[in-house]
């Protein structure tokens, strides 16, 4: 079975985090229904680090004022124009603020190896949303643009 980080996140997500994203609580006997499942080892662990790192990320202060964002090398090579410009578009619209863009952005670039299409970043952001407190609007919102219930138009 040739699955990556990415798709025991998925696997997790659609199976485990209903309320909140966070260390699961019988974290071994989930790690054991992936193997079982088919999953490798390496890549469960990978999640669950990704997991733990994404919950830590709580902490951070969001900025009051809006803030400009330059992409690094390093960035621009994993995160395309158009991932990039959709980053861009959530914040303006509302749904990303300057924190959880960059919290979003640490994620994917966290996700080695793996590469992020426009289609990954949107599951990204709802994993990170879904993580934070006080964003139930912005996950809603952005649960809407996942599952085409709304159209989404870039100017």
């Amino acid at each position: 079975m040739k699955e990556n980080i990415f798709d025991v996140l998925m696997y997790l997500f659609e199976n485990y985090m209903e309320d909140e994203i966070e260390i699961l609580p019988d974290s071994d006997a989930i790690k054991v229904e992936l193997q079982e499942a088919g999953f490798e080892s390496y890549e469960v662990n990978k999640a669950f680090d990704w997991l733990e790192s994404l919950s830590l990320q709580r902490a951070i202060a969001p900025t009051v004022s809006p803030a400009f964002r330059i992409f690094c090398s390093q960035e621009i090579a994993k995160l395309d124009l158009e991932s990039r410009n959709f980053i861009m578009f959530l914040e303006q619209g509302g749904i990303l603020s300057s924190a959880n863009r960059e919290i979003v952005i640490d994620r994917a670039m966290a996700l080695e190896n793996e590469e992020i299409s426009l289609e990954k970043l949107k599951w990204i952001v709802l994993m990170v949303l879904l993580s934070q407190p006080n964003e139930e609007i912005a996950f809603s919102r952005m649960e809407d643009i996942v599952y085409d219930l709304v159209p989404m138009y870039l100017h």
